[in-house]
């Protein structure tokens, strides 16, 4: 086999396209995690606590230094507090996706199929079709007609 049938039977399978729609749609939610932290969450905090800006937090190692053209050499403590804070939403709602995925998952494994139907024997059919034809023609009581019955047990004698 050629390089090119190989990678397009590669293509064609369904795991590598439900693969790419799942990083598609994971960056997009990752997206909008990330402005919901950013510009929802974080901006209130920030306010209870005195109008912080989180992202703007850091740890000066080394101011900047434009004479010498230095950068300032910072650790960003405030933007990786977003980052933990966007990875604990993700996780939850993650979480959350694969326990009603879990649940699904057990209500149709605890709830059995229907067993198929078995037909009765040709036997038993062509004998009920003789039973009903001799109820009908008047040859076959109709107590006769039923399942046989048992005979009774004798009776017991009480005892004086």
């Amino acid at each position: 086999m050629s390089v090119a049938s190989d990678f397009r039977d590669f293509i064609s399978r369904g795991n590598v396209v439900d693969l790419a729609v799942g990083v598609i749609i994971g960056g997009a939610f990752g997206k909008i995690v990330t402005s919901l932290v950013n510009d929802i969450i974080m901006p209130p905090i920030g306010l209870i606590l005195s109008g912080i800006d989180f992202s703007a937090l850091k740890l000066v190692l080394r101011a900047a230094d434009p004479a010498h053209k230095r950068a300032e050499v910072v650790i960003a403590y405030g933007a990786f507090t977003n980052t933990v804070i966007e990875f604990l939403i993700i996780a939850a709602v993650i979480f959350m996706l694969v326990r009603a995925v879990s649940a699904l998952r057990r209500e149709e494994t605890a709830a059995p199929a229907p067993a198929p139907a078995v037909a009765p024997p040709r036997s038993e059919v062509l004998l009920e079709e003789i039973r009903d034809l001799l109820a009908a023609s008047g040859s076959l009581s109709p107590k006769s007609a039923a399942a046989p019955s048992r005979p009774k047990p004798p009776a017991r004698k009480a005892k004086s």
